[in-house]
């Protein structure tokens, strides 16, 4: 598969030409009905017609703590560990040597990079204010690294052993080491203080300001630290490829899955007494809650897809329970590609101004305010219709066998 290239194929094709022993296609559906449910809540949340007014579910939490928002990117991450496992896998029995592999992870990985950049930075594409870290940026770290671990041992133990050790050494990082001009955590300033942490003051030393972005605390939500821990949560992803891959029941499978999911939530929630629960700094309670949350929608998703494992029919792909997941399955199929559409899209409405100084997006919204019940319904509407018309592109794509794979 060409890193770079635009595949044309149909998803039966797909599926079977990537078909593993222990696993049967309808489990690997359950992975696009996940990651469309995935990416359609990512592109609602990212794109409010007022974020001021917004219902609060649809905000990420303001500092510790824990929201919805909060689960859609560890549950990508997730996601690109489980498919890292089983690309990784399945290529590797087909003959193709470590080395080959290695050299195509890693042009995919400067591939995502350079596209988060563009994300970032469109249509003005300003250098000194430009932002070199975000979203997409921090899957193409995470995605390298995962990869590059199972490329160098298939083995579980040593990923579940790192996994660990990324979340204990975050910890003991952010808990224990002085911050310079704030001093020791919990002694001369509060454990996870916005702007006298580790991570922002990390940050600092490597970008200026105007490179961050702009929100709570001094450093990036994506910023160089909390990277760390986000690869224990890829990590944790690939793991859970490992267990599917297995050859034991689905239904032990999923059981598996879902009291592995529990386990993490309950250790995830424990761990927050003492370290926080925190999405900008991606805390190791924050991995164990959001992965356990991530385990518990996956076993969902299968047991929704998989029946007799003979979910996919020729043509477009089908679900057990008519067509009622195919618009998840259209995201599902292209999701980069419906992640990176949606980002141009509102830089574009952004940038657009009509009249006043108000660019389309606000005046889209003022639009459905002015036939809106309240202004938090209105925002939900822009974001509801903002969604559809992502949508639409991506069904384009999707009827017409293009899966576009970085």
């Amino acid at each position: 598969m060409n890193p770079s290239a635009v595949t044309i194929r149909s998803p039966h094709a797909q599926i079977e030409s990537e078909s593993l022993a222990s696993l049967q296609p309808g489990r690997l559906l359950s992975l696009d009905l996940f990651r469309g449910l995935t990416i359609a809540f990512m592109i609602l949340v990212n794109n409010a017609g007022d974020f001021t007014l917004a219902y609060r579910p649809l905000h990420h939490a303001f500092w510790n703590g824990f929201t919805p928002t909060d689960l859609v990117f560890p549950a990508f991450l997730f996601i690109v560990g489980i498919t890292t496992l089983l690309s990784l896998s399945s290529r590797l029995s087909r003959g193709i040597t470590k080395r080959e592999l290695f050299l195509q992870v890693l042009k995919r990985a400067v591939i995502l990079f350079l596209l988060g950049i563009l994300v970032n930075s469109f249509p003005l594409f300003d250098l000194p204010t430009m932002r070199f870290v975000g979203v997409l940026q921090r899957i193409a770290i995470c995605y390298l690294v995962v990869a590059t671990f199972y490329l160098l041992s298939p083995g579980w133990r040593d990923k579940a052993a790192i996994m660990a050790g990324l979340l204990i050494g975050y910890w003991m990082l952010m808990r224990f080491v002085p911050v310079p001009g704030y001093g020791v955590p919990t002694h001369s300033v509060p454990l996870l203080d916005r702007d006298g942490n580790l991570s922002a003051w990390l940050d600092h030393q490597i970008f200026s300001t105007p490179h961050l972005f702009q929100g709570q605390g001094k450093g990036d939500p994506e910023g160089v630290l909390g990277t760390l821990p986000a690869i224990g949560t890829t990590l944790l992803g690939m793991l859970t490829g490992q267990w599917l891959r297995t050859s034991r029941s689905l239904m032990r499978k999923v059981r598996g899955i879902a009291i592995a999911g529990i386990i993490a939530v309950l250790l995830g929630g424990l761990w927050n007494f003492t370290f926080p629960i925190n999405k900008r700094l991606w805390t190791s309670s924050y991995v164990l809650f959001a992965g356990g949350l991530s385990l518990l929608l996956l076993a969902l998703s299968i047991l929704l897809v998989v029946d007799d494992g003979s979910a996919v029919e020729s043509g477009p792909q089908r679900y057990r329970g008519s067509r009622f997941f195919t618009p998840l399955t259209v995201f599902g199929t292209n999701a980069i590609a419906a992640y990176v559409f949606s980002e141009l899209l509102s830089s574009t409405l952004n940038s657009i101004h009509t009249y006043a100084g108000i660019n389309l997006q606000q005046t889209l919204y003022r639009a459905i305010v002015s036939i809106a019940p309240d202004t938090a319904f209105a925002s939900l509407l822009y974001s509801l219709g903002f969604v559809a018309v992502c949508w639409i592109f991506t069904y384009v794509l999707y009827r017409n066998r293009i899966f576009i794979k970085i």
